[in-house]
C-alpha cells in the first residue's frame, strides 16, 4: 500500500468511508465535464476505485487526495502499462485553485520515475480543459499532439490532446 505525502497533502488508498465524498464530487457537473466516467457516477462505479493495489500495478490505481488526514478533496490515478503510465486527476470544486493538483501530481510523477523507474508518463485530456493543459505544461509536460474528434464522449465527438514527460526530462 503506497501512501505519498507532500507539505499539505496525503495521497493514500481510497477506503469505503471515502465513497460518499468521491460520489459527490464526481457527480458535480463542473468537475465531471471533461472526465471520462459515465454520468451519473453511481455507488457501484466509485466502489471500484477502492483498492489496496500498490502504485505501479497494471491498470488504474487511484489515490485519495486529502489535506493530511481529512476527507478526500479529490483523487489521482496512475494507469501503468509496462514502462509507461497515464495519469489523471480530479478535484472537488472547493479544492480547485489552491495548487493541490500540482502538488499531488508532482508527488505522483516523482514517485513514478524514482520508485517505479517508469520511462514516460502521459496524460490524455480534452483540449477544452485549458486549466489542466496549463497545469501539465507548468509541470514540464510537452503537448505531443491532438487527435481530432477521436472519441465519443457523452454523445459528442471529442478531441484528445496528449501531454507527456520522459524520466530523463523530469526535474524533482
Amino acid at each position: 500500500m503506497t501512501t505519498l505525502t507532500t507539505p499539505r497533502l496525503t495521497l493514500r488508498p481510497l477506503t469505503p468511508a471515502d465513497l460518499p465524498h468521491v460520489l459527490a464530487y464526481r457527480n458535480d457537473p463542473d468537475v465531471a465535464r471533461y472526465q471520462g466516467w459515465p454520468l451519473p457516477a453511481t455507488p457501484d462505479s466509485v466502489e471500484g476505485l477502492v483498492s489496496d493495489a500498490p502504485l505501479g500495478s497494471p491498470g488504474w490505481v487511484q489515490r485519495a487526495v486529502t489535506l493530511h488526514g481529512g476527507a478526500p478533496v479529490g483523487d489521482v490515478g496512475l494507469n501503468t502499462h509496462g514502462p509507461q503510465a497515464e495519469l489523471g486527476v480530479t478535484l472537488a470544486r472547493p479544492a480547485q485553485g489552491h495548487g493541490y493538483a500540482r502538488e499531488a501530481l508532482h508527488a505522483l510523477i516523482t514517485y513514478a520515475f524514482t520508485e517505479l523507474s517508469l520511462h514516460r508518463v502521459h496524460a490524455s485530456i480534452d483540449p477544452r480543459n485549458t486549466p489542466v493543459a496549463a497545469l501539465l505544461t507548468r509541470l514540464g509536460f510537452r503537448h505531443e499532439g491532438t487527435s481530432l474528434q477521436s472519441y465519443l464522449h457523452r454523445g459528442e465527438w471529442t478531441d484528445d490532446a496528449v501531454f507527456a514527460v520522459l524520466a530523463a526530462e523530469w526535474t524533482t
